[in-house]
């Protein structure tokens, strides 16, 4: 991977393109650091400190969260609203035909989806100014400053997650990568510090801890190796194309491959599942109720916090649910058959049409539930580590799928500019 970096770095194109890259996540990571007026940074601190979604937001933002500042939601708008319209493409026919209309289709369909994550940022913000005032974090609520204050605290956050889809944007047309996921990695790597910095004051505090801190750091290099050898499987099912005479030519008679990644769903499920699990704390925080209290509600918040095994468990089953629905709006084997069948392909000892599908269909259910099993087991096993040895290790299996994630996509991004710039022709 360095040495593609060091080679990228030498072409004088791709040069600009790294440090345009790295312009924008300068800018990000100084939007970062403005603060919202009005804020108490100290309540925020406590509120996201908890076990709850808020707390893997803060650590998608590199801290802007906990911190209050203007880039606080980060990308998790736009995020949801592709998740949205990645949903309603299946129902809807006008959105699943602007998907296979190319480039033009595209934009309409992006267009769609910007749209739909500003309405989503003002909510978003919206319910988040609800909750930091319930918990105390925001200063001149009465009367006229407080509405004034409400509409400041709503307009920085909403400001801020277009500013983070603009800059997405600009990476895109003139950096290197997908812009959304080089953000969402600067965000977690600017946590990093911070998080090693805990680590190494749990060992202070406590000789126990100086002997389980080590042991994470074999667990973290174990994990990495793991998630980049997951990224990389796939399933290669074999496709043989038949000859056939055109005038006085022949074509076909090639072989090729269908590729069916292990993970291919990504981070995508694990997603699902924490938004869906975090529901039940949502919901009660704004009705006052954060599992503080001895009554029924705050005890079944508690059900659903990290520190219970209910969590984990549900967490498990729904991440292996949410992988194989994810799947199943991506990939259609009927659809690869029948391009298959059109194209005089066929899988060697199978019969084209349903036959084909059924076999695609069953591969793609094996494969499916060994990468179901794979996020599932790098999602909760920071949870699982916390209830054994007390510490909290906040980078845990989903940032490492991110980080990992983006970095190889960087790579293949670069390796693939560098064989356009550098080809040798046909004649040599």
């Amino acid at each position: 991977m360095f040495e593609v970096f060091r080679n990228a770095w030498k072409d004088i194109n791709l040069r600009k393109k790294i440090l345009y890259t790295l312009f924008i996540i300068v800018i990000f990571r100084l939007g970062s650091n403005i603060f919202v007026p009005f804020l108490d940074m100290s309540a925020i601190s406590d509120l996201v400190g908890g076990e709850s979604l808020l707390g893997f937001l803060d650590t998608m933002t590199g801290g802007s969260l906990a911190n209050g500042t203007l880039l606080a939601m980060s990308i998790t708008p736009y995020i949801n609203a592709s998740i949205i319209i990645q949903l309603l493409a299946v129902a809807i026919p006008a959105l699943e035909k602007m998907q296979k209309e190319g480039d033009e289709g595209r934009k309409r369909l992006n267009f769609i989806t910007k749209m739909t994550s500003l309405g989503l940022a003002i909510a978003q913000a919206i319910g988040f100014y609800f909750l930091l005032n319930a918990r105390g974090a925001v200063k001149y609520t009465d009367g006229f400053s407080g509405v004034l204050t409400a509409i400041t605290i709503v307009i920085c956050f909403v400001a801020g997650a277009s500013l983070i889809i603009w800059l997405g944007d600009q990476i895109n047309e003139k950096g290197i990568g997908n812009g959304i996921s080089m953000i969402l990695f600067a965000g977690i790597v600017a946590r990093m510090p911070s998080s090693v910095f805990s680590l190494i004051q749990t060992m202070q505090a406590d000789m126990k801890n100086a002997i389980l801190v080590p042991v994470v750091g074999i667990i973290f290099i174990v994990m990495i190796g793991l998630v980049v050898l997951m990224t990389n499987a796939e399933r290669r099912i074999p496709v043989q194309y038949a000859k056939r005479v055109v005038g006085r030519k022949m074509y076909g008679g090639q072989s090729s491959y269908i590729p069916i990644k292990v993970a291919m769903a990504g981070v995508m499920p694990i997603i699902f599942a924490m938004s869906v699990m975090a529901l039940p704390q949502t919901i009660c925080s704004f009705f006052g109720i954060y599992g503080e209290g001895d009554t029924f509600w705050d005890g079944f918040v508690r059900l659903f916090s990290q520190s219970s095994w209910l969590y984990a468990i549900l967490y498990f089953l729904l991440i292996i649910a949410f992988n194989y629905f994810y799947i199943a709006i991506q990939y259609n084997p009927v659809e690869i058959a029948n391009n298959l069948k059109k194209n005089n392909g066929a899988i060697p000892g199978i019969r084209p049409g349903k036959p084909t599908s059924d076999f695609i269909q069953n591969s793609l259910s094996k494969i499916s539930l060994i990468g179901a099993m794979f996020l599932a087991f790098i999602a909760i096993f920071p949870i699982i580590f916390r209830q054994f040895s007390g510490i909290n290790v906040s980078l845990g299996g989903t940032t490492m799928l991110i980080l990992v994630g983006v970095a190889l996509e960087t790579v293949r991004s670069l390796e693939s500019q560098m064989m356009m710039r550098h080809h040798k022709g046909f004649l040599e």
